[in-house]
């Protein structure tokens, strides 16, 4: 009888080079579509606004992350990482060949179901491939991978806008998602589920989905929008919805989110650090930009080259904060990193004026982004750590979750103070009364965010404390 052969496990760096090329197929379609979006309101929308194109493909991902993460823990990370490749490709497809904006939506809604599945298990995937000090490296690299990809998104979308129109935005998925999909079939083990056996918690995730789909959609409000009574009912809905799921999760022997987690403090702190850093960063930089083009007058194009350093500095230091981690206390290392991030913030708000010289910004620019780079890739490495095996899947969703959240307050919140600065008063132009508006409107942003990072340093200090975080251990097994 012939002996069968046992499978051997695929090399680390495989598992790496799937997660980096999935994720990034879900970041840039974050932003691709957005410029495709005057053309597409022509085609399929008779002229009217096509932005829930976007703000479907949003809600979508970031209701469904923490349910899809506690999943991947009870049925394993690759029949389900498998399945959300296969629905965002699929998806794709559809989007390429819809016939009308309703048809598109429904695409965008079944994407980012995909692109949670995708997101969420890219964190478990690195951790149980990688141990240590290799791991820490290894989710710098995809951290600092996927802000790559955002960066790039709009140009690629540009292109391909301009040269195959909109619907290539989408058909540039297929052969990339395909492409992924088969990498997967080849690297991915047939590992078991991690999370302990008991019924899934269907009520507690409808719950949370219902909550955080409704959150979302109140905060993804178009700016201006008049207040509406679909709005005031999403806005009692989410935390009703919200508190019963706490109330179920107590409840059930198999929670969709293990609220025992958020008693550790240095889970805690890097929650917190990671909700906090989103509100400061989307917030701040969405109404940056505005300065660069109302404020200074620069052109779109001159506006996001602007934005560059940021993403440059925050791509190399992001890999400096990772090796920094193994010999640095943890809440030194991201406590440093949100520092740097506002003294770079606290230095443009003291600087911009409508004749600022835009070469002026660039060491404050270049700070912001170094800052965010050394602080983010340790607070998802400090969060794993502190937490069980089988709950890397559930931690990861929180951690999406989060940031999502993150996003849509800071992007809501800090638009509030904008406006009460006199910053919805900009009506362009460099040096004129609607440019001293705007910028008035986003130094009190930036300030704003610059007191936000202050309050990140002192969580992380506090709650991230070294005797409450183990050092890793070369030995140790990695976390499947």
């Amino acid at each position: 009888m012939p002996v069968r052969k046992s499978r051997r496990l695929p090399p680390p760096s495989g598992v790496l080079v799937l997660v980096m090329a999935s994720t990034g197929l879900v970041v840039v379609d974050l932003t691709i579509v957005a410029v495709g979006l005057p053309l597409i309101a022509g085609d399929v929308a008779g002229g009217a606004s096509a932005e829930s194109v976007v703000v479907t493909y949003m809600v979508a991902m970031g209701t469904l992350t923490q349910v899809v993460g506690s999943l991947s823990d009870r049925w394993g990370r690759r029949p389900l990482f498998l399945a959300g490749i296969a629905v965002f490709t699929l998806a794709s497809l559809a989007a390429t060949v819809a016939p009308s904006l309703l048809w598109l939506n429904v695409a965008r809604v079944l994407q980012g179901a995909g692109a949670a599945v995708i997101m969420v298990n890219a964190i478990p995937l690195l951790s149980g491939r990688y141990t240590g000090e290799e791991r820490n490296l290894a989710i710098g690299a995809w951290g600092s991978f996927a802000t790559a990809a955002g960066l790039l998104a709009p140009t690629l979308g540009g292109l391909l806008v301009d040269s195959l129109g909109w619907r290539a935005v989408f058909a540039v998925n297929l052969p990339l998602g395909a492409a992924v999909w088969l990498l997967a079939v080849r690297v991915l083990p047939r590992s078991p589920a991690t999370s302990p056996a008991g019924r899934t918690d269907w009520l507690g995730s409808l719950l949370l989905m219902c909550g955080l789909g409704t959150a979302t959609l109140v905060m993804l409000r178009p700016d201006g929008a008049p207040w509406s009574g679909q709005d005031t009912t999403a806005l009692l809905i989410a935390p009703a919805a919200l508190a019963a799921f706490m109330v179920v999760q107590f409840r059930v022997p198999a929670p969709t989110l293990d609220l025992r987690m958020f008693g550790r403090p240095a889970f805690s702190g890097a929650m917190l650090a990671i909700f906090l850093s989103r509100v400061l960063t989307i917030g701040g930089s969405v109404h940056l930009v505005l300065y660069f083009s109302d404020g200074l007058g620069l052109s779109p194009t001159g506006a996001g080259l602007l934005m560059t350093p940021i993403f440059v500095a925050q791509l190399v230091m992001g890999m400096v904060g990772s090796k920094l981690l193994s010999h640095w206390a943890p809440g030194l290392v991201i406590g440093s990193g949100y520092a740097l991030k506002g003294v770079g913030l606290a230095a443009l708000a003291l600087l911009i004026t409508p004749d600022t010289a835009w070469w002026a910004l660039l060491v404050p620019l270049l700070a912001w982004g170094a800052g965010g780079g050394i602080a983010g890739a340790p607070v998802m490495a400090v969060a794993v750590r502190v937490t069980a095996p089988e709950r890397v899947g559930m931690v990861a969703g929180t951690v999406s979750t989060l940031a999502s959240l993150g996003a849509g307050v800071g992007t809501a919140a800090l638009g509030m103070v904008f406006a009460l600065q006199g910053g919805q008063g900009g009506q362009g132009g460099q040096g004129g009364h609607g440019g001293q508006a705007v910028t008035d409107g986003v130094r009190a942003v930036l300030g704003a965010s610059a007191a936000l990072s202050v309050v990140a340093v002192l969580v992380t200090l506090a709650l991230i404390d070294p005797r409450r975080v183990p050092r890793p251990d070369r030995s140790e097994a990695p976390v499947s």
